[in-house]
Protein backbone atom coordinates (compact mmCIF):
# COMPACT_ATOMS: atom_id res chain seq x y z
CA UNK A 1 0.00 0.00 0.00
CA UNK A 2 2.59 2.67 0.77
CA UNK A 3 3.98 2.27 -3.38
CA UNK A 4 0.40 3.52 -3.79
CA UNK A 5 0.21 6.36 -1.47
CA UNK A 6 3.52 7.31 -2.76
CA UNK A 7 2.28 6.93 -6.50
CA UNK A 8 -0.22 9.58 -5.93
CA UNK A 9 1.68 12.05 -3.99
CA UNK A 10 3.81 11.70 -6.77
CA UNK A 11 1.17 12.49 -9.42
CA UNK A 12 0.22 15.91 -7.17
CA UNK A 13 3.63 17.12 -8.11
CA UNK A 14 2.44 16.24 -12.08
CA UNK A 15 -0.48 18.29 -11.83
CA UNK A 16 1.12 21.62 -12.46
CA UNK A 17 2.64 20.37 -16.00
CA UNK A 18 -0.09 18.63 -16.87
CA UNK A 19 0.17 20.85 -20.06
CA UNK A 20 3.20 18.90 -20.69
CA UNK A 21 1.76 15.59 -19.90
CA UNK A 22 -1.13 16.38 -22.69
CA UNK A 23 1.24 17.56 -25.30
CA UNK A 24 3.47 14.58 -24.38
CA UNK A 25 0.33 12.29 -25.04
CA UNK A 26 -0.70 13.99 -28.02
CA UNK A 27 2.90 13.83 -29.74
CA UNK A 28 2.77 9.81 -28.80
CA UNK A 29 -0.83 9.24 -30.55
CA UNK A 30 0.55 11.33 -33.32
CA UNK A 31 3.77 9.44 -33.76
CA UNK A 32 2.37 5.82 -33.06
CA UNK A 33 -0.33 7.16 -35.63
CA UNK A 34 2.58 7.52 -38.61
CA UNK A 35 4.18 4.30 -37.20
CA UNK A 36 1.09 2.09 -37.66
CA UNK A 37 0.61 3.35 -41.11
CA UNK A 38 3.73 2.71 -42.82
CA UNK A 39 3.68 -1.21 -42.00
CA UNK A 40 0.13 -0.44 -44.16
CA UNK A 41 2.27 1.26 -46.74
CA UNK A 42 4.30 -1.35 -46.91
CA UNK A 43 1.87 -4.10 -47.50
CA UNK A 44 0.67 -2.40 -50.74
CA UNK A 45 4.34 -1.57 -51.74
CA UNK A 46 4.54 -5.60 -51.50
CA UNK A 47 1.58 -6.48 -52.99
CA UNK A 48 2.85 -4.37 -56.26
CA UNK A 49 6.19 -6.22 -56.50
CA UNK A 50 5.11 -9.82 -55.54
CA UNK A 51 4.88 -11.29 -59.28
CA UNK A 52 8.00 -12.05 -61.24
CA UNK A 53 8.23 -9.53 -63.87
CA UNK A 54 5.20 -7.72 -62.70
CA UNK A 55 6.37 -4.66 -60.78
CA UNK A 56 4.37 -1.78 -60.64
CA UNK A 57 7.02 0.98 -60.41
CA UNK A 58 4.25 4.26 -61.10
CA UNK A 59 2.40 3.20 -58.57
CA UNK A 60 5.25 2.21 -56.10
CA UNK A 61 7.24 5.51 -56.48
CA UNK A 62 4.38 7.62 -54.53
CA UNK A 63 4.98 4.50 -51.95
CA UNK A 64 7.94 4.55 -51.18
CA UNK A 65 8.06 8.85 -51.07
CA UNK A 66 4.73 8.38 -48.63
CA UNK A 67 6.70 6.05 -46.64
CA UNK A 68 9.80 8.04 -46.17
CA UNK A 69 7.94 11.30 -45.25
CA UNK A 70 5.92 9.77 -42.73
CA UNK A 71 9.21 8.55 -41.36
CA UNK A 72 10.94 12.05 -40.99
CA UNK A 73 7.34 13.23 -39.87
CA UNK A 74 7.40 10.16 -37.03
CA UNK A 75 10.71 11.19 -36.12
CA UNK A 76 10.01 15.14 -35.24
CA UNK A 77 6.48 13.61 -33.55
CA UNK A 78 9.02 11.68 -31.29
CA UNK A 79 11.70 14.43 -30.73
CA UNK A 80 9.00 16.78 -29.51
CA UNK A 81 7.69 13.87 -27.45
CA UNK A 82 11.18 13.48 -25.89
CA UNK A 83 11.59 17.00 -25.11
CA UNK A 84 8.37 17.06 -23.34
CA UNK A 85 8.98 14.11 -21.41
CA UNK A 86 12.21 15.43 -20.17
CA UNK A 87 11.31 18.61 -19.41
CA UNK A 88 8.12 16.92 -17.38
CA UNK A 89 10.20 14.32 -15.41
CA UNK A 90 13.18 17.12 -14.85
CA UNK A 91 10.80 20.14 -13.50
CA UNK A 92 8.67 17.75 -11.26
CA UNK A 93 12.42 16.33 -9.76
CA UNK A 94 13.33 20.03 -9.10
CA UNK A 95 10.01 20.27 -7.42
CA UNK A 96 10.42 17.86 -5.37
CA UNK A 97 14.06 18.61 -4.45
CA UNK A 98 13.30 22.08 -3.92
CA UNK A 99 10.66 20.82 -1.14
CA UNK A 100 13.25 19.09 0.10
CA UNK A 101 15.96 21.40 0.55
CA UNK A 102 13.51 23.93 1.64
CA UNK A 103 12.18 21.38 4.58
CA UNK A 104 16.17 20.79 5.59
CA UNK A 105 15.68 24.80 6.76
CA UNK A 106 12.63 23.96 8.94
CA UNK A 107 14.01 20.60 10.39
CA UNK A 108 14.28 20.78 14.26
CA UNK A 109 18.17 19.76 15.36
CA UNK A 110 16.74 16.88 16.84
CA UNK A 111 16.26 15.83 13.75
CA UNK A 112 19.55 16.56 11.92
CA UNK A 113 21.24 15.29 15.01
CA UNK A 114 19.58 11.65 14.83
CA UNK A 115 20.19 11.39 11.31
CA UNK A 116 23.85 11.39 9.59
CA UNK A 117 24.25 14.15 6.62
CA UNK A 118 24.98 12.03 4.17
CA UNK A 119 21.96 9.54 4.51
CA UNK A 120 19.97 12.89 4.35
CA UNK A 121 22.76 14.30 1.06
CA UNK A 122 22.03 10.77 -0.45
CA UNK A 123 17.90 11.32 -0.05
CA UNK A 124 18.12 14.59 -1.99
CA UNK A 125 20.53 14.02 -4.88
CA UNK A 126 20.78 10.27 -5.42
CA UNK A 127 17.18 9.43 -4.96
CA UNK A 128 15.75 12.42 -6.51
CA UNK A 129 18.10 11.44 -9.39
CA UNK A 130 16.60 7.85 -9.42
CA UNK A 131 12.88 9.22 -9.33
CA UNK A 132 14.36 11.10 -12.34
CA UNK A 133 15.18 8.34 -14.47
CA UNK A 134 12.04 6.94 -13.90
CA UNK A 135 10.03 9.18 -14.18
CA UNK A 136 11.60 9.74 -17.54
CA UNK A 137 11.26 6.42 -18.65
CA UNK A 138 7.89 6.48 -17.55
CA UNK A 139 6.54 9.10 -19.50
CA UNK A 140 8.91 7.82 -23.02
CA UNK A 141 7.78 4.33 -23.00
CA UNK A 142 4.91 4.31 -20.83
CA UNK A 143 2.68 6.34 -23.59
CA UNK A 144 3.91 5.53 -26.36
CA UNK A 145 3.32 1.27 -25.27
CA UNK A 146 -0.20 2.22 -24.35
CA UNK A 147 -1.08 4.04 -27.10
CA UNK A 148 0.97 1.41 -29.87
CA UNK A 149 -1.00 -1.62 -28.37
CA UNK A 150 -4.71 0.14 -28.32
CA UNK A 151 -3.70 1.57 -32.51
CA UNK A 152 -2.30 -1.81 -33.71
CA UNK A 153 -5.42 -3.63 -32.28
CA UNK A 154 -7.33 -1.15 -34.23
CA UNK A 155 -5.31 -2.08 -37.20
CA UNK A 156 -5.30 -5.28 -36.86
CA UNK A 157 -9.10 -5.90 -36.53
CA UNK A 158 -9.32 -3.77 -39.84
CA UNK A 159 -7.80 -6.21 -41.56
CA UNK A 160 -8.44 -9.38 -39.56
CA UNK A 161 -10.22 -10.79 -37.12
CA UNK A 162 -8.88 -14.67 -36.37
CA UNK A 163 -4.94 -13.08 -36.70
CA UNK A 164 -5.72 -10.75 -34.55
CA UNK A 165 -7.59 -13.23 -31.69
CA UNK A 166 -4.43 -14.79 -32.01
CA UNK A 167 -2.17 -11.62 -31.40
CA UNK A 168 -4.45 -10.67 -28.11
CA UNK A 169 -5.13 -14.11 -26.62
CA UNK A 170 -1.61 -15.00 -26.25
CA UNK A 171 0.11 -11.48 -25.63
CA UNK A 172 -1.32 -10.28 -22.30
CA UNK A 173 0.46 -13.27 -20.62
CA UNK A 174 3.57 -11.58 -20.90
CA UNK A 175 1.82 -8.75 -18.81
CA UNK A 176 0.70 -11.25 -15.74
CA UNK A 177 4.44 -11.83 -15.83
CA UNK A 178 5.48 -8.63 -15.55
CA UNK A 179 2.96 -7.71 -12.96
CA UNK A 180 4.07 -10.67 -10.66
CA UNK A 181 7.43 -9.86 -11.13
CA UNK A 182 6.88 -5.93 -9.86
CA UNK A 183 4.95 -6.96 -7.33
CA UNK A 184 7.83 -8.39 -5.29
CA UNK A 185 10.78 -5.93 -6.64
CA UNK A 186 9.41 -2.91 -4.90
CA UNK A 187 10.68 -3.97 -1.38
CA UNK A 188 14.05 -5.33 -2.75
CA UNK A 189 14.69 -1.68 -4.68
CA UNK A 190 13.20 -0.19 -1.32
CA UNK A 191 16.59 -2.05 0.51
CA UNK A 192 19.08 -0.81 -2.52
CA UNK A 193 17.93 2.60 -1.60
CA UNK A 194 18.29 2.61 2.10
CA UNK A 195 21.65 0.62 2.31
CA UNK A 196 22.60 3.01 -1.24
CA UNK A 197 22.14 6.27 1.39
CA UNK A 198 23.95 4.03 4.29
CA UNK A 199 27.24 3.88 1.93
CA UNK A 200 26.93 7.70 1.09
CA UNK A 201 26.84 8.35 4.66
CA UNK A 202 29.93 6.58 6.03
CA UNK A 203 31.76 7.66 2.72
CA UNK A 204 30.91 11.33 3.35
CA UNK A 205 31.77 10.53 7.11
CA UNK A 206 35.10 9.30 6.54
CA UNK A 207 35.99 12.04 4.04
CA UNK A 208 35.51 14.07 6.50
CA UNK A 209 37.56 12.71 8.80
CA UNK A 210 40.43 11.62 6.39
CA UNK A 211 42.84 13.46 8.23
CA UNK A 212 42.09 11.73 11.73
CA UNK A 213 41.87 8.19 10.12
CA UNK A 214 45.06 7.97 8.99
CA UNK A 215 46.64 9.98 12.42
CA UNK A 216 45.48 6.90 14.06
CA UNK A 217 45.89 4.01 11.54
CA UNK A 218 42.28 3.00 10.93
CA UNK A 219 42.57 3.05 6.92
CA UNK A 220 42.21 -1.09 7.09
CA UNK A 221 39.32 -0.90 9.73
CA UNK A 222 37.23 1.90 7.71
CA UNK A 223 37.84 -0.34 4.46
CA UNK A 224 36.55 -3.65 6.51
CA UNK A 225 33.58 -1.42 7.54
CA UNK A 226 33.45 -0.15 3.79
CA UNK A 227 33.55 -3.33 2.01
CA UNK A 228 31.01 -4.65 4.68
CA UNK A 229 28.59 -2.38 3.67
CA UNK A 230 29.40 -2.41 -0.02
CA UNK A 231 28.82 -6.05 -0.29
CA UNK A 232 25.56 -6.00 1.17
CA UNK A 233 24.79 -3.14 -1.60
CA UNK A 234 26.05 -5.48 -4.21
CA UNK A 235 23.90 -8.69 -2.28
CA UNK A 236 21.02 -6.48 -2.55
CA UNK A 237 21.39 -5.21 -5.76
CA UNK A 238 22.19 -8.32 -7.52
CA UNK A 239 18.77 -9.30 -6.04
CA UNK A 240 16.50 -6.52 -7.35
CA UNK A 241 18.17 -6.35 -11.33
CA UNK A 242 18.01 -10.29 -11.10
CA UNK A 243 14.21 -10.65 -10.44
CA UNK A 244 13.50 -7.35 -12.09
CA UNK A 245 15.62 -8.60 -15.12
CA UNK A 246 13.89 -11.62 -15.82
CA UNK A 247 10.62 -9.90 -16.67
CA UNK A 248 12.32 -8.97 -19.95
CA UNK A 249 13.30 -12.70 -21.39
CA UNK A 250 9.70 -13.73 -19.71
CA UNK A 251 7.72 -11.60 -22.00
CA UNK A 252 10.02 -12.06 -25.27
CA UNK A 253 9.43 -15.49 -25.01
CA UNK A 254 5.98 -15.03 -24.96
CA UNK A 255 6.04 -12.49 -28.10
CA UNK A 256 7.77 -15.01 -29.61
CA UNK A 257 5.27 -17.35 -29.75
CA UNK A 258 3.30 -14.22 -30.80
CA UNK A 259 5.16 -13.85 -34.12
CA UNK A 260 5.59 -17.96 -34.39
CA UNK A 261 1.72 -18.10 -34.04
CA UNK A 262 0.48 -15.20 -36.71
CA UNK A 263 3.14 -16.56 -39.07
CA UNK A 264 1.38 -20.11 -38.94
CA UNK A 265 -1.80 -18.55 -38.98
CA UNK A 266 -1.17 -15.83 -41.45
CA UNK A 267 0.60 -18.47 -44.07
CA UNK A 268 -2.51 -20.42 -43.87
CA UNK A 269 -4.89 -17.85 -44.42
CA UNK A 270 -2.49 -16.22 -47.47
CA UNK A 271 -2.51 -19.87 -49.07
CA UNK A 272 -6.08 -20.38 -48.63
CA UNK A 273 -6.41 -16.89 -50.88
CA UNK A 274 -7.72 -15.14 -47.07
CA UNK A 275 -5.38 -12.67 -47.30
CA UNK A 276 -2.50 -11.51 -49.56
CA UNK A 277 1.04 -11.58 -49.62
CA UNK A 278 0.96 -7.71 -48.18
CA UNK A 279 -1.73 -8.35 -45.34
CA UNK A 280 0.10 -10.93 -44.03
CA UNK A 281 3.57 -8.87 -44.13
CA UNK A 282 1.35 -6.03 -42.62
CA UNK A 283 0.18 -8.33 -39.72
CA UNK A 284 3.75 -9.53 -39.16
CA UNK A 285 4.97 -6.27 -38.66
CA UNK A 286 1.71 -5.52 -36.28
CA UNK A 287 2.55 -8.33 -34.33
CA UNK A 288 6.52 -6.98 -33.35
CA UNK A 289 4.93 -3.81 -32.85
CA UNK A 290 1.93 -4.81 -30.64
CA UNK A 291 4.23 -7.31 -28.46
CA UNK A 292 6.99 -4.58 -28.46
CA UNK A 293 5.35 -2.41 -25.94
CA UNK A 294 4.60 -5.21 -23.63
CA UNK A 295 8.30 -5.53 -23.34
CA UNK A 296 8.72 -1.76 -22.88
CA UNK A 297 5.69 -1.76 -20.23
CA UNK A 298 7.26 -4.32 -18.28
CA UNK A 299 10.70 -3.08 -18.36
CA UNK A 300 8.95 0.87 -16.86
CA UNK A 301 7.35 -1.26 -14.34
CA UNK A 302 10.69 -2.26 -12.76
CA UNK A 303 11.80 0.99 -13.38
CA UNK A 304 8.72 2.31 -11.59
CA UNK A 305 9.20 0.00 -8.48
CA UNK A 306 13.04 1.76 -8.21
CA UNK A 307 11.71 5.24 -8.59
CA UNK A 308 8.71 4.67 -6.51
CA UNK A 309 10.89 3.17 -3.35
CA UNK A 310 13.56 6.48 -3.92
CA UNK A 311 10.64 8.86 -4.03
CA UNK A 312 9.17 7.25 -0.64
CA UNK A 313 12.57 8.12 0.75
CA UNK A 314 12.57 11.28 -0.33
CA UNK A 315 9.35 11.85 0.39
CA UNK A 316 10.05 10.47 4.21
CA UNK A 317 12.42 13.57 4.31
CA UNK A 318 9.82 15.91 3.41
CA UNK A 319 7.41 14.98 5.76
CA UNK A 320 9.38 14.79 8.63
CA UNK A 321 7.80 16.99 11.20
CA UNK A 322 9.02 20.71 11.32
CA UNK A 323 10.24 22.72 14.01
CA UNK A 324 7.27 23.76 15.72
CA UNK A 325 5.81 27.20 14.06
CA UNK A 326 6.53 30.45 15.68
CA UNK A 327 3.62 31.67 17.88
CA UNK A 328 0.45 33.22 15.56
CA UNK A 329 0.01 36.08 18.13
CA UNK A 330 4.23 36.56 18.60
CA UNK A 331 4.85 40.28 17.36
CA UNK A 332 8.35 41.66 16.15
CA UNK A 333 10.59 42.36 18.87
CA UNK A 334 12.08 45.72 18.91
CA UNK A 335 16.10 45.60 20.19
CA UNK A 336 16.74 43.67 23.09
CA UNK A 337 18.32 45.23 26.41
CA UNK A 338 19.83 41.37 27.26
CA UNK A 339 17.53 40.55 30.50
CA UNK A 340 18.09 36.98 29.87
CA UNK A 341 16.00 34.43 32.82
CA UNK A 342 15.84 30.90 33.28
CA UNK A 343 12.76 29.56 35.85
CA UNK A 344 12.68 26.02 36.77
CA UNK A 345 14.26 24.97 33.16
CA UNK A 346 14.37 21.25 32.89
CA UNK A 347 15.39 19.25 29.81
CA UNK A 348 16.44 15.84 28.28
CA UNK A 349 17.42 14.92 24.70
CA UNK A 350 16.19 11.32 25.84
CA UNK A 351 13.31 10.78 28.14
CA UNK A 352 15.04 8.41 29.76
CA UNK A 353 18.62 10.39 30.00
CA UNK A 354 18.32 13.21 32.70
CA UNK A 355 20.67 16.21 31.93
CA UNK A 356 19.08 19.72 33.02
CA UNK A 357 16.78 20.03 35.88
CA UNK A 358 14.82 22.45 37.67
CA UNK A 359 17.46 25.20 36.41
CA UNK A 360 17.18 28.92 37.59
CA UNK A 361 19.39 31.73 36.22
CA UNK A 362 18.89 35.36 36.19
CA UNK A 363 20.62 37.92 34.00
CA UNK A 364 20.98 41.31 33.73
CA UNK A 365 21.34 43.44 30.77
CA UNK A 366 25.38 43.62 30.08
CA UNK A 367 26.35 41.20 32.72
CA UNK A 368 28.85 38.77 30.94
CA UNK A 369 28.31 35.19 32.26
CA UNK A 370 31.01 32.51 32.44
CA UNK A 371 29.55 29.06 32.08
CA UNK A 372 32.36 26.48 33.10
CA UNK A 373 31.94 23.03 34.77
CA UNK A 374 33.35 19.14 33.56
CA UNK A 375 32.28 17.35 30.06
CA UNK A 376 28.50 16.44 29.40
CA UNK A 377 27.58 18.90 32.60
CA UNK A 378 25.14 20.63 30.11
CA UNK A 379 27.07 23.80 28.91
CA UNK A 380 26.28 23.61 25.35
CA UNK A 381 22.82 22.13 25.72
CA UNK A 382 21.77 25.29 27.92
CA UNK A 383 23.61 27.10 24.87
CA UNK A 384 20.97 25.40 22.51
CA UNK A 385 18.87 26.09 24.58
CA UNK A 386 19.06 29.42 24.74
CA UNK A 387 19.00 29.72 21.07
CA UNK A 388 15.93 27.66 21.13
CA UNK A 389 17.71 25.27 18.79
CA UNK A 390 15.76 23.12 21.39
CA UNK A 391 12.70 23.93 23.11
CA UNK A 392 12.65 23.42 27.23
CA UNK A 393 10.45 20.53 28.43
CA UNK A 394 9.51 22.19 31.44
CA UNK A 395 9.56 25.63 33.13
CA UNK A 396 11.04 28.93 31.11
CA UNK A 397 13.30 31.18 29.36
CA UNK A 398 12.73 34.83 28.85
CA UNK A 399 14.24 37.35 27.71
CA UNK A 400 13.48 41.15 28.75
CA UNK A 401 10.53 39.08 30.17
CA UNK A 402 8.82 37.73 27.49
CA UNK A 403 9.14 33.96 26.98
CA UNK A 404 11.33 32.84 24.10
CA UNK A 405 8.39 30.48 22.84
CA UNK A 406 5.95 33.74 22.24
CA UNK A 407 8.85 34.82 19.60
CA UNK A 408 9.44 34.22 16.58
CA UNK A 409 12.79 32.12 16.36
CA UNK A 410 14.18 34.74 13.57
CA UNK A 411 13.79 37.86 16.17
CA UNK A 412 15.05 35.91 19.19
CA UNK A 413 18.27 34.70 16.94
CA UNK A 414 18.83 38.09 15.48
CA UNK A 415 19.41 39.41 18.82
CA UNK A 416 22.49 37.12 19.54
CA UNK A 417 25.57 37.00 18.00
CA UNK A 418 27.36 33.38 18.42
CA UNK A 419 30.80 32.51 17.75
CA UNK A 420 31.36 28.28 17.95
CA UNK A 421 34.50 26.20 18.57
CA UNK A 422 33.62 23.93 15.81
CA UNK A 423 33.70 26.88 12.65
CA UNK A 424 31.78 26.78 9.79
CA UNK A 425 32.85 28.71 6.49
CA UNK A 426 30.26 28.68 3.34
CA UNK A 427 32.07 28.01 -0.40
CA UNK A 428 32.18 31.87 -0.87
CA UNK A 429 34.44 35.03 -0.77
CA UNK A 430 35.66 35.74 2.36
CA UNK A 431 33.75 39.05 2.27
CA UNK A 432 30.38 37.07 1.98
CA UNK A 433 31.46 35.02 4.80
CA UNK A 434 32.22 38.21 7.35
CA UNK A 435 29.31 39.37 5.59
CA UNK A 436 26.91 36.59 6.37
CA UNK A 437 24.89 38.08 9.17
CA UNK A 438 24.96 41.70 7.29
CA UNK A 439 24.72 41.03 3.72
CA UNK A 440 24.54 44.65 2.80
CA UNK A 441 27.62 45.80 4.97
CA UNK A 442 30.09 47.84 3.01
CA UNK A 443 33.65 46.69 2.27
CA UNK A 444 34.67 49.27 5.25
CA UNK A 445 32.77 48.25 7.98
CA UNK A 446 33.56 44.49 6.50
CA UNK A 447 37.27 45.61 6.79
CA UNK A 448 37.00 47.19 10.15
CA UNK A 449 35.73 43.97 11.73
CA UNK A 450 38.31 41.73 10.40
CA UNK A 451 40.44 44.34 11.80
CA UNK A 452 38.61 44.46 15.65
CA UNK A 453 39.21 40.35 15.49
CA UNK A 454 43.09 40.75 14.13
CA UNK A 455 42.00 38.99 10.43
CA UNK A 456 42.97 41.52 8.46
CA UNK A 457 46.43 40.82 8.29
CA UNK A 458 46.08 37.23 6.84
CA UNK A 459 43.38 38.10 4.83
CA UNK A 460 45.77 40.99 2.86
CA UNK A 461 48.30 38.16 2.58
CA UNK A 462 46.02 35.98 0.23
CA UNK A 463 46.36 35.53 -3.69
CA UNK A 464 42.89 37.69 -3.88
CA UNK A 465 42.51 39.17 -0.52
CA UNK A 466 39.02 39.79 1.18
CA UNK A 467 37.66 38.13 -2.67
CA UNK A 468 39.59 34.71 -2.23
CA UNK A 469 36.74 32.24 -2.73
CA UNK A 470 36.76 29.67 0.39
CA UNK A 471 36.29 25.67 -1.05
CA UNK A 472 35.13 23.11 1.53
CA UNK A 473 34.85 25.18 4.38
CA UNK A 474 37.43 27.24 4.17
CA UNK A 475 40.58 24.03 4.46
CA UNK A 476 42.88 25.95 2.65
CA UNK A 477 43.20 28.41 5.89
CA UNK A 478 44.19 27.32 9.29
CA UNK A 479 41.55 26.32 11.71
CA UNK A 480 42.90 29.41 14.04
CA UNK A 481 42.55 31.49 10.51
CA UNK A 482 39.16 30.10 10.79
CA UNK A 483 38.20 30.59 13.64
CA UNK A 484 39.43 34.65 13.39
CA UNK A 485 36.79 34.83 10.38
CA UNK A 486 33.75 33.62 12.38
CA UNK A 487 35.04 36.15 15.63
CA UNK A 488 34.83 38.85 12.26
CA UNK A 489 31.36 37.97 11.47
CA UNK A 490 29.96 38.16 15.10
CA UNK A 491 32.19 42.06 15.28
CA UNK A 492 30.29 43.05 11.90
CA UNK A 493 26.52 42.41 13.20
CA UNK A 494 27.34 43.42 16.99
CA UNK A 495 23.97 42.24 18.30
CA UNK A 496 22.60 43.36 21.46
CA UNK A 497 23.70 39.87 23.31
CA UNK A 498 26.95 37.49 23.00
CA UNK A 499 27.55 33.37 22.81
CA UNK A 500 30.93 32.63 22.77
CA UNK A 501 31.28 28.71 23.17
CA UNK A 502 35.57 28.01 23.15
CA UNK A 503 35.42 30.79 20.53
CA UNK A 504 39.57 31.71 20.85
CA UNK A 505 40.13 27.66 21.49
CA UNK A 506 42.26 27.22 18.32
CA UNK A 507 44.35 30.93 18.62
CA UNK A 508 47.70 30.99 19.64
CA UNK A 509 48.51 32.70 23.20
CA UNK A 510 49.48 36.06 21.73
CA UNK A 511 46.57 36.80 19.25
CA UNK A 512 44.11 35.61 21.80
CA UNK A 513 45.37 38.11 24.16
CA UNK A 514 44.61 40.41 21.35
CA UNK A 515 41.43 39.15 20.85
CA UNK A 516 39.90 39.24 24.56
CA UNK A 517 40.48 42.56 24.52
CA UNK A 518 38.30 43.04 21.27
CA UNK A 519 36.39 40.66 23.21
CA UNK A 520 36.17 42.98 26.16
CA UNK A 521 35.18 45.92 23.70
CA UNK A 522 32.76 44.10 22.09
CA UNK A 523 31.02 42.95 25.25
CA UNK A 524 30.91 46.09 27.23
CA UNK A 525 27.34 46.75 27.82
CA UNK A 526 25.92 43.78 26.19
CA UNK A 527 24.77 40.81 27.70
CA UNK A 528 27.59 37.67 26.89
CA UNK A 529 27.25 33.96 27.99
CA UNK A 530 31.29 32.51 27.73
CA UNK A 531 31.86 29.02 27.59
CA UNK A 532 34.93 28.27 28.63
CA UNK A 533 37.39 25.21 29.29
CA UNK A 534 40.33 26.94 30.15
CA UNK A 535 39.24 29.10 33.03
CA UNK A 536 42.10 31.48 32.71
CA UNK A 537 40.00 33.08 29.64
CA UNK A 538 36.61 34.35 32.37
CA UNK A 539 38.75 35.87 35.09
CA UNK A 540 36.81 39.35 33.89
CA UNK A 541 33.95 37.62 33.88
CA UNK A 542 30.94 39.34 36.29
CA UNK A 543 29.07 35.77 37.56
CA UNK A 544 30.81 32.97 37.22
CA UNK A 545 28.30 29.93 36.74
CA UNK A 546 30.05 26.18 37.70
CA UNK A 547 27.56 23.48 36.27
CA UNK A 548 27.88 19.22 37.40
CA UNK A 549 25.67 17.16 36.03
CA UNK A 550 23.09 19.97 34.40
CA UNK A 551 22.87 22.01 37.79
CA UNK A 552 24.35 25.27 39.24
CA UNK A 553 26.83 23.96 42.22
CA UNK A 554 28.36 27.41 42.43
CA UNK A 555 28.23 30.58 41.65
CA UNK A 556 30.28 34.19 41.57
CA UNK A 557 32.77 35.98 40.78
CA UNK A 558 36.74 34.36 40.21
CA UNK A 559 37.61 36.02 43.28
CA UNK A 560 35.00 34.83 45.32
CA UNK A 561 34.92 31.11 44.14
CA UNK A 562 38.58 30.87 44.54
CA UNK A 563 38.59 31.76 48.29
CA UNK A 564 35.14 29.24 48.66
CA UNK A 565 37.59 26.23 47.80
CA UNK A 566 34.84 24.39 46.46
CA UNK A 567 34.12 22.38 42.91
CA UNK A 568 35.33 25.51 40.91
CA UNK A 569 38.72 26.33 43.01
CA UNK A 570 39.62 22.35 41.75
CA UNK A 571 38.97 22.46 38.57
CA UNK A 572 41.09 26.12 38.38
CA UNK A 573 43.95 24.46 40.13
CA UNK A 574 43.87 21.45 38.40
CA UNK A 575 45.13 23.53 35.50
CA UNK A 576 48.37 24.05 37.19
CA UNK A 577 48.88 20.56 38.45
CA UNK A 578 51.66 18.44 37.62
Amino acid sequence: MRHKSTLRRLLRYLRPYGFLAAASLVLAAAAVAMTLYIPILTGDAVDLIVERGQVDFEALRPLLVRIAAVAALTGAAQWLMNLCNNRLALCTVRDIRAAAFRKLQVLPMAYLDSHSSGETVSRVIADADQLSDGLLMGFTQLFTGVITIAGTFGFMLSVNLSITLVVVLVTPVSLLVAAFIARRTYAMFSLQSQTRGEQTALIDEMIGGQKLVQAFGQEAAVLERFDEVNERLRSCSLRAIFFSSITNPATRFVNGLVYAGVGVVGALLAMRGGISVGQLTCFLSYANQFTKPFNEISGVVTELQNALACAGRVFDLIDAPPEPADDPAAKPMGDFRGAVSLERVSFAYTPEQRLIEDFCLSVRPGQRVAIVGPTGCGKTTLINLLMRFYDVRAGAIRVDGTDIRAMRRADLRAGYGMVLQDTWLKSATIRENIAMGRPDASDAEIEAAARQAHAHSFIRRLPQGYDTVLQNGGESLSQGQRQLLCIARVMLCLPPMLILDEATSSIDTRTEARIQSAFAAMMEGRTSFIVAHRLSTIREADVILVMRDGRVVEQGSHAQLLAQGGFYAALYNSQFAP
